[in-house]
């Protein structure tokens, strides 16, 4: 036969262990360096990250107008129509409560 052994996978013909000591490869003595296991895990964790954006229509999903100067609020778009706390608030800029934000994230972003 091949000397192989299928069942045990090595090289004796009754199926019999084989024992033998090999030397240790002298890498296996140096010193664990922190700073390099620590560069290599945060570098492979980086192969997992899933791209991830918001929607491109937040923040605009509502009517709004300026009410323009002259009237002592600022000039932020605000939102048109009465009956409800909505009307009136400001709109659409990043500074406003429901409005998009700065510089959206995008899926294209450098991952």
């Amino acid at each position: 036969s091949s000397g192989i052994n299928a069942e045990y996978g090595h090289g004796c013909e009754d199926g019999a262990l084989i024992s033998r000591q090999l030397p240790l490869p002298s890498i296996f003595k140096a010193p664990i360096r922190p700073d390099v296991v620590h560069f290599v895990h945060s570098n492979i964790a980086k192969n997992h990250r899933q791209a991830y954006a918001v929607s491109k229509e937040a923040g605009h999903q509502t009517s709004a107008e300026s009410w323009g100067t002259g009237r002592a609020v600022a000039r932020i778009p605000r939102v048109r129509g009465g009956g409800t706390h909505r009307s009136g608030q400001g709109a659409y800029g990043n500074m406003c409560r429901s409005g998009r934000m700065f510089a959206p994230t995008k899926t294209w972003r450098k991952w």
